[in-house]
């Protein structure tokens, strides 16, 4: 391997994954020959779909992120634009050993724009509000220093250990399926100490976060937004963007090859190569769009300084989807969905999306009395995943949702309510932004762009979320064809 000189224009692309396609879109309309080598047989990576009792539903991600405008200028680019819709009103809610609480109107990982909003002191009770509060009258330095602050860290210094058990822990559980004192907040948060440091307090750091830039999606909802709201999806589900990526890319001639997993990657004269599926594919520039952990491992050997930099594999995940007949749920009793404090007993699940009680376009599609919900199991509770710490199995997890579904829901929902299920896994999909993770993986980017010709892409190294990912990647493409 790697006698084969690289191509001048060419471009390789490690990864089918959004990170993936986007880079191949930006590099074919810079010109480039492409190609993308991804290990499976589906394109698209977390953003899936799956078909339960005849409806084709979002299998991973569901919406994303309006605080930016990366995600929607896509769709708009692909001729998506149209179909970008808001989430149903109602908001979210938060499931706490003492009960159910709709979760505050405004807020950021749980965090509250107002302690007294009264969402909020129901959630916290006085004195918690109280000690929230203090936050506005704390040193602007308190949590904003340089050092590296985990999210547990800085919402405890701030704001008290109330927030952050009722409402931080639950969210962040939810959304990055890992204990707040293990997530970086500089990776899950991005800007929010630099807010602190601006407007003085964490609350107001939230409240500018919030009010975001003016999107299509944002710009027409009513203030105070729901909690839950600052998302938007795709009519149809977000895998449709896949589906356009992938077309966009047949058009523009980039080669797609699915089942070729990358084995090693070495340098050649004019750039890189790459053995997968038992073949050499060199090119002059070359991108790796896997996670952490595999993108350190297939680079280390070309690029030295990066070796024994892996970072760790994130949680598995484990969404169970139920399509019910069930008329009971047509007064959506949690909103769009409910998030599960960790220390409420009882409950194995993290969280519920009631997804015909958020998307309108669902429900139209399911017809009436029918639902979708959809429970997610799997958890980072400490340095690594518990074993053995809940359902594993079909069978298991199927029991424990609609055993969850129908505590979460308070609605009674036994199997045979039930029309279709699936469970769909995603080991170590998400990233595991742990404390010092964003400066790692700083550290591994800067050590490729020093190889030259290569870059790095992808949510482990972006961060979490579409919007996330999105911008990142157009960034760093632009980055590597411009050198």
């Amino acid at each position: 391997m790697g006698s084969s000189p690289a191509k001048p224009g060419t471009a390789l692309v490690v990864g089918g994954g959004i990170s993936g396609l986007l880079s191949a879109r930006e590099l074919a309309a810079a010109g480039h020959e492409v190609t993308v080598l991804e290990a499976g047989t589906a394109w698209g990576g977390c953003v899936g779909s799956h078909t339960v009792a005849g409806l084709t539903l979002d299998s991973g991600a569901e919406s994303f992120a309006t605080r930016s405008d990366a995600v929607a200028r896509l769709c708009a680019e692909l001729g998506l634009g149209g179909m970008i819709v808001p989430p149903r009103p109602g908001g979210a809610w938060v499931q706490l050993p003492d009960g159910a609480r709709e979760l505050p109107k405004t807020g950021v990982l749980g965090i509250p724009a107002n302690p007294w909003d009264p969402e909020v002191r129901r959630t916290l009770g006085t004195l918690g509000s109280l000690r929230a509060s203090l936050d506005r009258l704390l040193p602007a330095s308190v949590g904003a220093g340089a050092g590296v602050t985990s999210v547990a860290a800085l919402v405890r210094a701030r704001m008290g250990s109330r927030v952050l058990e009722r409402l931080v822990s639950p969210v962040v559980g939810g959304v990055h399926s890992a204990d707040p004192g293990l997530l970086d907040v500089d990776m899950v948060a991005p800007g929010l100490r630099a807010g602190l440091r601006k407007h003085g307090s964490l609350a107001a750091a939230v409240s500018a976060q919030r009010r975001g830039p003016a999107t299509p999606v944002n710009a027409q909802a009513a203030q105070p937004a729901k909690a839950g709201s600052a998302v938007a999806g795709l009519e149809g589900g977000m895998h449709t963007l896949v589906d356009a990526l992938v077309a966009e890319l047949q058009r523009l001639g980039v080669t797609l090859l699915p089942g070729a997993a990358a084995t090693s990657v070495s340098r050649v004269p004019g750039g890189w190569s790459v053995e997968a599926a038992g073949t050499a594919f060199p090119a002059a520039l070359l991108v790796v769009a896997v996670d952490g952990p595999a993108a350190v491992g297939l680079l280390e050997g070309a690029v030295p300084a990066i070796a024994g930099k892996r970072p760790a594999l994130g949680p598995d995940v484990k969404l169970v989807t139920l399509v019910l007949d069930k008329p009971d749920l047509d007064r959506r009793p949690r909103g769009t969905g409910i998030l599960v404090a960790p220390q409420t007993h009882g409950i194995q699940a993290k969280a519920l999306t009631h997804a015909t009680g958020k998307w309108d376009w669902l429900a139209t599609a399911a017809g009436p009395g029918r639902h979708v919900v959809r429970l997610s199991y799997g958890r980072v509770d400490g340095v690594s995943v518990q074993p053995g710490s809940g359902p594993e199995t079909d069978d298991e997890l199927f029991a424990a949702a609609v055993r969850d579904a129908s505590a979460l829901l308070s609605v009674r929902i036994t199997g045979e309510d039930v029309q279709g299920w699936d469970v769909v896994r995603w080991r170590g999909a998400l990233p595991f932004a742990a404390v010092g993770h964003r400066a790692r993986a700083a550290e591994i980017r800067r050590a490729c762009t020093a190889a030259g010709n290569v870059a790095v892409v992808g949510g482990w190294v972006a961060g979490n979320g579409l919007a996330a990912v999105v911008a990142d990647t157009r960034e760093q493409i632009g980055q590597l064809t411009a050198a």
